[in-house]
């Protein structure tokens, strides 16, 4: 057998904990077992049905072939039109370039600023693929740890203390994941205004933008056109599978992400280009809608339910559709406390130590993508499970 070294940065990529517990909860459906999901971050409603159409008639009609690396100009033009209808922000098409999902974008991003010995902060807890693309472009990262004193988002205050000759970006999120809270605008500001200073680049994350539940939100666009923009069509438009999102690109940074994506994905896949052009007429609209308010309503009767059972949640989530809780009331190791909940009360729920190492073993993440129906059978099956313990 050979024994050729692997490299470090495959030692530094961990694995998604949460999809070790989904294969396991799928194992136990297998044997006949009833699970609710509470763990992975995907809506449970499908595809809005124009969407559908639209990819069923580009593959019928024969538009599979390759776009430009940068994506099918149609649908730039349609989300420079987004940006100016929802941010009231007026961004050239050619600045928007379409990525395999939201994970293209952030990987071409990062691939334009990180490189050995270069630094990205980052707040912990946060989303796992944030730094583990940046070791996979062999940088380093600082996670900053962060709590409900600041919305568990960073602060200028903490960009400045944290900043040094090495460091060359930021990624922040807003709403994040896994807490769904939101950056206030007026502290983005002074965010951007640190990182510029200093000559720096933030990355922003808005993958879920558009499920926000009662104020508006703002793109770092409005305050900023020296910012990445990674956004996806996965989260709100419920287009997971199809593995189509965008960037936007400061202009300085155009043909590097160009280059990136000939050589790293060639395009994104044409169909579901095809398929996006449709997220955005009326019809598809009102479909969305219906679907923020869905998930308001699942989040206002989920968040009430598991406090009561003993969860601490500290910051009230905003947006996306999770609920990061402290569960130090109920138990000291949270990824024990997760694997036995699935084995014994048939209940999926993510244990903190997928989104850093803050105080990770004392929280988990319940995420409000399944339908109320099983959010009460789930809530009924934790509530009996630590009455047990």
């Amino acid at each position: 057998m050979s024994k050729s070294p692997i490299t470090k940065r495959a030692s530094q990529i961990h694995p998604f904990h949460v999809m070790r517990l989904l294969a396991r909860a799928r194992a136990l459906e297998a044997m006949g077992r009833d699970i609710v999901h509470m763990e992975v971050g995907e809506p449970d409603f499908k595809t809005p049905q124009p969407i559908i159409d639209a990819g069923i008639a580009a593959v019928s009609t024969g538009n599979v072939h390759y776009t430009a690396a940068t994506g099918l100009m149609a649908l730039k033009e349609k989300l420079s039109a987004h940006y100016q209808v929802t941010y009231g922000v007026s961004v050239n098409p050619n600045q928007i370039v379409i990525t395999p999902g939201s994970s293209g974008a952030l990987l071409l991003s990062l691939a334009c600023l990180v490189e050995p010995g270069k630094k990205v902060l980052l707040a912990d807890p946060g989303y796992p693929c944030n730094r583990n693309f940046s070791y996979f472009l062999d940088g380093e990262v600082k996670a900053i740890a962060v709590d409900a004193s600041t919305n568990y988002q960073l602060t200028a205050e903490l960009i400045e203390s944290n900043w040094d000759e090495n460091t060359v970006a930021v990624i922040l999120a807003s709403p994040s994941n896994p807490t769904g809270t939101l950056i206030d605008s007026t502290l983005l500001q002074g965010m951007i205004d640190v990182v510029e200073n200093k000559n720096g680049v933030i990355v922003m994350d808005e993958i879920y933008h558009g499920l926000v539940y009662q104020q508006q939100t703002h793109s770092i666009l409005e305050f900023t056109q020296n910012a990445f923009v990674v956004n996806s069509f996965s989260k709100y438009y419920g287009m997971t599978g199809w593995r189509v999102g965008w960037c936007v690109v400061p202009e300085r940074y155009l043909t590097a992400v160009d280059n990136f994506a000939q050589n790293i994905f060639l395009a994104a896949p044409t169909p579901a280009q095809h398929a996006a052009l449709a997220a955005f007429s009326d019809e598809t609209n009102l479909i969305l809608e219906q679907r923020r308010k869905e998930f308001k309503k699942r989040r206002d009767y989920l968040l009430p339910k598991i406090q009561a059972l003993g969860f601490n949640v500290s910051s009230e989530p905003q947006g996306a559709f999770y609920i990061y809780a402290d569960s130090s009331n109920i138990t000291d190791d949270s990824e024990h406390f997760t694997e036995h909940l699935l084995e014994q009360a048939g209940v999926a729920i993510t244990p903190g130590m997928d989104f850093g190492t803050n105080r990770a073993k004392q929280h988990v993440r319940f995420a409000y993508t399944t339908s109320m129906e099983r959010l009460a059978e789930g809530i009924k099956r934790i509530k009996k499970y630590i009455d047990g313990m």
